[in-house]
């Protein structure tokens, strides 16, 4: 388990419609582990396997299911698309696969544009002090996001299928 600088158990937080969700910062769970942490009985979690290929769990040697963190949070997912969004399995199976293929044609790309000169800032008042360097970088960066944001709103408007 890991720990914390100061002695704490490291975990890590999921945002769903239900509110936070807590996984604990494991390499592995066992079935039980998983089933209280997305709220769903054994059953349910072994039908999912069947139904959702993005959901499978290694073997131990004595043939028990060792979850990922990874699987734990796709079936947050599959469980949040079936109870909050009302999504059949079928239903639900392609909203998981568009979102799988949604993620795999985004890429992270380094944009190295030359920042423009300080002059054609937007003037600030006297008060402000920061430097022309801060202010170029502040201004490198903000063109960098809004370079990644075009981006993915041209991934967002491109059809699924």
């Amino acid at each position: 388990m890991a720990y914390s600088s100061e002695g704490r158990k490291t975990v890590h937080t999921i945002e769903t419609p239900r509110g936070k969700v807590v996984i604990p910062d494991k390499l592995y769970f066992k079935i039980g582990e998983v089933c209280e942490i997305v709220g769903v009985e054994p059953h349910v979690l072994r039908y999912w396997e069947q139904e959702f290929p993005q959901l499978a769990p290694q073997k131990s040697p004595a043939g028990q299911r060792l979850y990922r963190r990874k699987d734990v949070e796709i079936a947050l997912r599959i469980k949040s698309l079936r109870e909050d969004e009302g999504f059949t399995i079928a239903g639900a199976k392609k909203r998981l696969s568009a979102e799988r293929a949604a993620a795999n044609r985004l890429k992270v790309v380094s944009i190295e544009r030359e920042a423009e000169p300080a002059t054609s800032l937007p003037s600030t008042e006297p008060t402000a002090h920061i430097s022309e360097e801060t202010a170029n970088k502040a201004l490198h960066t903000l063109r960098q996001v809004r370079a990644g944001l075009e981006e993915i709103l041209t991934l967002l408007r491109t059809p699924v299928g």
